[in-house]
């Protein structure tokens, strides 16, 4: 499957002619379905695209995740990876990638399995690990993920990457995975921007994050309602808050809790109802934060201030970071509604 190669030089990898991916979508029958978010991308050209931001795949070692029907698959391949790993949920579509898997022998190894369940510290070869401070390893995780996953899946690796675990364990390994064009521009907002979110800082804060390019959703099979992103992530040598990756979690969430609002109102919500206002006039001063301002116009270093004096905070009182607002709040919910219940039998006999 390789042509002949000049002296010296690495032969380029072809895949022998196969059928076009939407010949193999009605050989299998394979139909995209609504309740798992499929959308099939048929156009190699853009296929081609999204695996040329991904970065110098020659003898990489590359993951793709939810290859479908191939057709991303097909890009990688002709890229000349030296080893594809291949995880999809649904078993339909692993007869056509096995297909793939024989067109280049040796090449592609397929998982039948769940992303967000799969380990993957164990997924490269070892000798492929490098130090953190150095340049990214020859690893890849390429996707063009269903939207139902897409977020829950870039908050577990960017938890994983602040661990340096899973598939970080092998040193800066770089991301190329597709989203919504909103999620996208989430991703990538900076701060004053309207989509401007939790989402933007989490990622931000560990990744160097690009949002590459814009795929019109008329490209896919069906055609979903919106646009889609490629965004490309490469994790920081050190991220912009040296703090454990829960408690930064917990500082981000709750700053964005009242976006509309000024952000000592989200900032309120890290602290129990006794003592709260003078905790939260506390960390806004410590920090140096102005309190009017709204929770997306807050910096980076805005929120590195806020995360260092909360963990501060927490040190002397370690109570704090266990505290629930949510969970209080539904406590003392439960508490007025009991107090309601015992008081209306009472009230009844009166009424008798």
């Amino acid at each position: 499957f390789c042509d002949m190669a000049a002296p010296g030089k690495v032969a380029a990898f072809h895949l022998p002619p196969l059928p076009t991916v939407g010949e193999i979508i009605k050989l299998f029958n394979l139909k995209a379905q609504k309740q798992l978010s499929q959308n099939f991308l048929l156009d190699l050209r853009l296929t081609d695209k999204i695996v040329k931001h991904a970065g110098k795949l020659k003898k990489a070692h590359v993951c793709e995740v939810g290859p479908g029907p191939g057709g991303v698959t097909r890009s990688i391949l002709s890229a000349g990876v030296e080893q594809l790993l291949l995880i999809e949920k649904d078993p339909r579509f692993i007869p056509g990638l096995q297909m793939l898997s024989e067109a280049a022998p040796g090449k592609v190894h397929i998982v039948h399995g769940d992303i967000l369940t799969y380990k993957m510290d164990k997924a490269f070869p070892k000798y492929l690990k490098k130090h953190w401070e150095d340049e990214p390893p020859d690893i890849h995780i390429i996707g063009n993920l269903p939207f139902s996953v897409s977020t829950p899946l870039i908050i577990k690796w960017l938890e994983n990457v602040s661990k340096k675990e899973g598939p970080f364990i092998y040193g800066r390994t770089q991301m190329t995975l597709t989203f919504q064009k909103e999620i996208g521009e989430r991703l990538t907002a900076n701060p004053g921007g309207k989509q401007r979110c939790r989402l933007s800082v989490m990622a931000q804060h560990l990744c160097t994050v690009e949002n590459c390019f814009i795929i019109p959703g008329q490209a896919f099979v069906p055609k979903p309602k919106v646009d889609v992103a490629v965004v490309h992530f490469t994790p920081l040598v050190q991220p912009k808050i040296q703090q454990p990756f829960e408690l930064v979690e917990k500082v981000v969430q709750s700053v964005f809790q009242f976006r509309r609002k000024y952000c000592f109102r989200g900032v309120e919500t890290l602290f129990p109802e006794a003592g709260r206002l003078k905790r939260t006039e506390q960390l806004m001063m410590t920090a140096d934060v102005d309190p009017t301002l709204r929770p997306f116009q807050l910096s980076m270093s805005h929120f590195r201030n806020l995360c260092n004096t909360y963990r501060k905070m927490c040190d002397e009182d370690p109570s704090l970071f266990v505290y629930n607002y949510r969970e209080e709040l539904r406590q003392k919910k439960l508490r007025r509604n009991s107090r309601k219940s015992t008081s209306q039998p009472k009230q009844i006999e009166e009424e008798n």
